[in-house]
């Protein structure tokens, strides 16, 4: 079976940060979200894998390379319209040939991995199978009916759902997919919708597999669920390690980690969180959920609950800094204007002064 992760989105719901980045590129944990992607389909034994790439893949193929870091062969395959999840794999044709085929969308997070799911199909003789999941809202989401133990219709993001069974993101296919792609029109938002080729499919007599998480997922596509996930991550974060220099009046509690190179002064750290390489943390508080880049200056400031990407210079906020997403090379300084600011979304190479 070969891989096919999605990336070539723009995301929209993300931007300003978007507008300068990948959002599959975005740090939570201090990891790309689509390593996590990558590293879920090597566990699950898939190590070929194509990036359907399209806005920022200049930026993709730069940081995710051949994939030899990873464990796996990365080839790229560009989409160069966006026409729908459907399209994007069929993109990837060519790369997947007559052999199953596992998508992924890359802006996904799965608590767990994948290898359940994938290790199910296999198992099955199915000729597709989708991950589902129970929501609340299930109008947002693609959703799937089930009977008998086989998915019977899937629809797009319904208005009155027959369901709660979100389709998640993560599919498996055989070769037959294509075709069924090949079948089917443009939906009235111009795409070609990924659960049209899957209820193509069904119609025409194959069987497609459901697969229910019992596990926590996120899909990533607003700050709020990048924040989200960044908590998921760090507090199952199992390792306590100091690779830096900590002064004696520096205080941590908890579960942390501070990346080589880093030098810590007069500050506390109260876990879970994690700070990168090369930072320079001095008279601050840096409470739990805390995710800091390589290259971060820091002094005179309290954050939580925040993202800090690379390269960033924060000094003297006479405010928490909390809920926070903030973009590489971003320079927040104090200011004495009034009323004061507290909470921020800003993309990269920013720059705001905080009263």
């Amino acid at each position: 079976m070969k891989g096919v992760i999605l990336c070539a989105g723009l995301g929209t719901r993300l931007r300003p940060l978007t507008h300068t980045a990948a959002k599959h590129l975005i740090p939570v944990a201090n990891k790309p979200i689509l390593q996590y992607g990558i590293e879920a389909l090597r566990d699950a034994g898939i190590s070929d894998i194509a990036l359907v790439v399209g806005y920022a893949q200049d930026e993709i193929r730069a940081a995710m390379m051949d994939g030899s870091q990873f464990g796996v062969r990365i080839e790229y395959v560009e989409q160069r319209d966006p026409k729908g999840l459907a399209h994007a794999l069929y993109v990837a044709k060519d790369f997947v040939g007559e052999e199953g085929v596992l998508m992924y969308l890359g802006d996904n997070v799965i608590g767990g991995g994948i290898s359940d799911f994938v290790a199910a199909y296999n198992e099955s003789g199915a000729d597709a199978a989708i991950l589902l999941n129970e929501v609340k809202d299930p109008s947002h989401f693609g959703i799937a009916e089930l009977s008998d133990g086989t998915v019977v219709r899937v629809i797009e993001k319904p208005q009155v759902p027959t369901s709660n069974l979100a389709i998640v993101g993560v599919y498996a296919f055989n070769s037959s997919v294509f075709g069924a792609i090949e079948r089917i029109k443009p939906s009235a938002r111009g795409e070609l919708e990924i659960t049209d080729a899957i209820q193509n499919l069904i119609d025409g007599g194959k069987r497609v597999l459901p697969f229910i998480l019992r596990r926590w997922w996120k899909d990533t596509g607003r700050p709020a669920d990048v924040l989200d996930l960044n908590r998921h991550l760090l507090e199952r974060m199992d390792e306590y390690s100091i690779e830096g220099k900590v002064c004696p009046e520096t205080q941590i509690v908890g579960r942390v980690q501070v990346g080589k190179g880093t030098e810590i002064a007069r500050s506390v750290l109260r876990g879970p969180i994690i700070v990168g390489r090369d930072c320079r943390l001095s008279d601050c508080y840096i409470g739990s959920f805390t995710s800091i880049g390589h290259g971060v200056t820091i002094a005179n400031t309290e954050i939580q609950y925040s993202i800090i990407m690379d390269n960033c210079e924060i000094s003297g906020l006479g405010t928490m800094l909390d809920h926070s997403l903030i973009g590489r090379n971003v320079t927040l300084t104090h200011s004495d204007n009034k009323p004061r600011a507290h909470r921020f979304i800003l993309a990269d190479d920013s720059r705001a002064e905080v009263a």
